[in-house]
């Protein structure tokens, strides 16, 4: 690196700041995800947050550089909340990938910002909480004995279905909130041949498990008889 070279920083290299005040990061990223939550990305904004804090934007500029920085902050945080899969015995990998599909899904329709973050930065850059998530996924996938290299591979499949999937979900969930009338109304005057007697709730998730079921009858493909794949 030349003299001249100005190191890279990063939010997740950034040592803390000695609390000189009350005001903490943790508290800066729970209150960003709540407004996340409730207002979409376009209304944060730092003078918002510091408002919705009591604190003065300078008060948050010790804490990070930008917007972005609490985006990241925020989307890690939200990965947090899932439990890393842990790597299960080869005749059962099925079951354990679609239980952390099952619940990352969950967690994007609890947080309808984060799918299309993470559709802007992918996941190689985010922080330690997305990183145990995936890399327990690729240890599930490397367990279950898939060719040597396809690990990644298996597991970006399998995420770029379930968080493209839930994504639209929660845009279609938001479209019925703002529309004033429950999911089953919505259906019955938009699509009758669904909402006719039907349950909204659970036509949503046999459609997602259709989709995922189909997703690890393609990746069970790729083992070798005996390994969990197909016979």
């Amino acid at each position: 690196m030349s003299g001249d070279a100005k190191p890279i920083t990063s939010v997740w290299t950034r040592p803390h700041r000695p609390q000189r005040e009350q005001l903490t990061r943790e508290q800066i990223v729970a209150a960003t995800i709540e407004l996340l939550d409730a207002e979409g990305v376009e209304a944060l904004s730092m003078r918002k947050l510091g408002t919705r804090l009591q604190a003065g934007a300078t008060s948050l500029y010790r804490h990070v550089a930008n917007r972005d920085e609490l985006i990241q902050l925020a989307v890690d945080d939200v990965f947090g909340e899932l439990d890393p899969p842990v790597a299960a015995a080869r005749e059962t990998w099925r079951a354990a990938v679609a239980h952390a599909a099952c619940d990352l899904r969950a967690m994007v329709l609890r947080h309808p910002w984060v799918g299309p973050e993470l559709g802007q930065v992918g996941l190689l850059h985010v922080g330690p909480n997305a990183v145990r998530m995936t890399s327990g996924l690729l240890a599930q996938f490397e367990a279950a004995g898939f060719p040597a290299g396809e690990e990644d591979q298996a597991a970006s499949a399998l995420m770029s279905y379930v968080i493209g999937v839930a994504t639209s979900e929660a845009a279609y969930l938001s479209l019925v909130a703002r529309s004033g009338v429950s999911e089953h109304q919505w259906l019955s005057e938009h699509s009758p041949d669904v909402g006719d007697g039907a349950d909204p709730r659970q036509v949503r998730e046999d459609r997602f498990t259709y989709g995922l079921d189909r997703i690890l009858d393609g990746l069970a493909g790729r083992l070798a008889p005996g390994k969990g794949g197909q016979a």
